[in-house]
């Protein structure tokens, strides 16, 4: 990027971050959510690093932002309130130590204080001979709100110091509400028929900045306290979090010292795992200089001290650019449009692909090429884009649309009626063959290790096999005749094959890929048949019948079977080795009767196992918690799923007592 085409977009940059500040700051209002914030920020603050003269005193980097509101009056801050450098990366937090060991003698003793980064909102609390005399928000860091009457109505702000306090004091901390207490809340909002709230954050800041503190006082917020600005004068920041502790604040419990970079790493990588067991949110850690003559001796630059950052866990959404739309044909010939992306990290990696799911899609969200977008990864979910940024958009973005033949086959490529998918009428197209062998030999299918794309790629080219069931049919020396394909890899490729000859119901019935049969079906229809044979003679109204499955899947099911080309497919896998294993009958384990939803990872099994798992226990599995759900097991990194339990009053179990019921009854 030049230096001219730098500068527009840092201006652009500039006022979209000043307009999602004013709406939070000032309004109350959110339009897109903090990591996409965050990462407008952190791009706009890589671009003024690339280029700074291009600074201004005006740029957010610059500024803690934040007008007060006219309606409270404003507090002078004493001692400014700065706010922290992000850092997001591994990478970066090690440039932070590197940057701040220059500035300090050789032999300066540093450790650091590592705390839990609660997402709420910054107050400040002022005593006068240990009474509460006033409270604050940050505001734009060097003028506030005065709160005072608000922020006495949370219990966990004392009013009047416990044992002997100074003359004055000064203590900064963070209001916050929990997950509990937010969803009981939003619960009431939706009995009233009021607006629910976006977030947890965003109520804690509306709530302590309400002209009424009866409202205040009913929304149940908690207080830790992170900081004394005036009137301490201890060693370090451990001491401090002890003394605070002492005068009757809570702090945060999981704060702890570590001695180097490597014991800061080993606390974000736990609580970025176990975030989500946690009753509140939290979007990263909070790093200090521990000494704290050292970390005075640093000093700030800008807006933010040089002893401490915030260190992020990685984003579950991020700002990039759509580069280009390139079109992907599937194994059942729906076209899906993919965003092509400037590279951004997002969730743990970095993402330069993401789905935007059909045209309807981007019609609906205005997606056009050279838009600045948020896009989100959740879990080991396909990355999608979220939202274009309009005030973003450079003057020659263009508008996408579905084409109208195939980009693979070049057939003519039709939308169905009442749909939003558009799919190639081809059913010999070369994308569809090749997505169709794919999904057969995945992990959660077939499991066939070693067949990937670009061997099923090669393999199609060069006409060695048309379909799944021609794997069977392979032999070493052709493998081998490859290139790039050794004879060690070769032998490996067809043993991997070979271990696959024998394949239970479900997965079978799942690696075909019947339109609109996940694994969970697959595996509920293999139950409620027992034997593929049962299953090609199924009607319609016999697979609707089976648990979890609607009329639209009935229909495919029905139909695929019904084809011609499936007996022929079945009959060529039955003649070339493959056996089909009916599934065992259902025993009477601990889960039997259970109808169980998993919500997050269960340590050391995949999605996939865990459910053989449950199933093998003598429950069945669902992917939805609905109205027949009887068990939620929930693991790290629970969604919704959780939430939607616990609303509807269903048990839940955590993976830790799963994993322990697993052991008592073993294979």
């Amino acid at each position: 990027m030049t230096k001219a085409e730098a500068q527009k977009r840092i201006k652009k940059l500039r006022q979209e971050i000043d307009h999602h500040r004013y709406l939070y700051h000032v309004l109350d209002r959110q339009e897109i959510s903090d990591a996409a914030l965050d990462s407008l920020k952190h791009e706009l603050a890589t671009r003024e690093q690339e280029y700074p003269d291009l600074i201004t005193p005006d740029s957010p980097t610059q500024r803690v932002g934040g007008e007060p509101r006219k309606e409270f009056v404003e507090v002078q801050h004493r001692v400014p309130m700065r706010s922290l450098e992000d850092v997001f990366i591994h990478e970066e937090f090690i440039a932070w130590g590197e940057r701040n060991r220059k500035l300090l003698p050789e032999r300066a003793a540093v450790s650091y204080m590592c705390e839990l980064k609660i997402d709420g909102l910054a107050v400040t609390l002022r005593y006068e001979n240990g009474l509460l005399v006033r409270g604050a928000t940050r505001g734009d860091g060097r003028v506030g709100e005065d709160v005072t009457a608000n922020l006495k109505t949370i219990e966990g702000i004392p009013l009047r110091l416990r044992g002997k306090a100074p003359a004055v004091l000064e203590v900064r901390g963070e209001v916050f509400m929990t997950k509990k207490a937010f969803d009981a809340l939003n619960a009431r909002q939706a009995k009233n028929g009021d607006k629910l709230y976006a977030n947890p954050r965003n109520v804690a800041a509306g709530s302590v900045r309400q002209l009424d503190p009866a409202i205040t006082a009913s929304r149940a917020l908690r207080f830790v306290a992170y900081d004394i600005a005036e009137g301490g004068s201890l060693r370090t920041h451990e001491e401090v979090h002890a003394q605070m502790k002492k005068y009757g604040f809570p702090v945060d419990p999981h704060a702890t010292v570590v001695p180097d970079a490597a014991g800061v790493q080993k606390y974000h990588a736990r609580w970025e795992r176990s975030r989500d067991r946690l009753p509140y949110e939290i979007d990263g850690i909070v790093v200090l200089i521990n000494e704290n003559a050292v970390y005075a001796r640093l000093g700030h630059v800008g807006k933010a001290p040089r002893g401490a950052i915030a260190y992020k866990f990685a984003a579950r959404q991020a700002t990039t650019v759509i580069e280009d739309i390139r079109v992907q044909v599937g194994r059942t010939g729906a076209l899906t449009p993919v965003a092509v992306l400037t590279p951004v990290p997002l969730g743990g990696t970095t993402v330069s692909r993401a789905t935007l799911h059909n045209e309807q899609d981007i019609l609906r969200k205005d997606v056009r090429i050279g838009d600045t977008v948020i896009i989100q990864r959740a879990g080991d979910v396909i990355p999608e884009v979220v939202q274009a940024l309009p005030r973003l958009r450079p003057k020659d973005a263009k508008p996408f649309r579905m084409p109208a033949r195939c980009p693979i086959c070049g057939a003519r490529v039709v939308r169905e009626e009442g749909g939003a998918i558009h799919r190639c009428t081809n059913a010999g197209c070369a994308a569809q063959q090749e997505r169709a062998i794919r999904h057969f030999a995945s992990r959660a299918a077939a499991d066939i290790d070693g067949i990937g794309p670009k061997l099923i790629r090669k393999l199609l080219e060069d006409g060695m096999i048309q379909d799944a069931a021609d794997l069977y049919a392979l032999n070493e020396g052709e493998i081998a005749a490859l290139e790039r394909y050794a004879e060690k890899s070769a032998g490996n490729i067809i043993a991997s094959i070979a271990q696959r000859t024998r394949l239970p119901l479900g997965r079978f019935l799942y690696a075909l890929g019947i339109r609109h049969v996940g694994s969970i079906t697959a595996e509920n229809i293999a139950e409620a048949c027992g034997s593929l044979e049962k299953v090609q003679r199924a009607s319609a109204a016999d697979i609707a019948a089976v648990d979890g499955v609607g009329d639209v899947v009935a229909e495919s099911v029905a139909a695929y079977f019904a084809d011609k080309k499936t007996d022929a497919l079945l009959k060529k896998f039955q003649r070339l080795g493959v056996t089909v294993v009916n599934p065992p009958k259902s025993g009477r384990g601990p889960l039997h009767g259970n109808i169980v939803v998993v919500t997050g990872s269960v340590p050391g099994l995949s999605r996939e196992e865990a459910w053989d798992t449950i199933r093998r226990l003598g429950g069945k599995v669902s992917e939805t918690v609905g109205n027949s759900t009887n068990l939620v097991i929930v693991g790290e990194g629970a969604g919704s799923k959780r939430q939607k339990a616990e609303e509807r009053g269903i048990p839940t179990m955590d993976a830790e007592d799963f994993s322990a019921l697993v052991r008592k009854h073993p294979p």
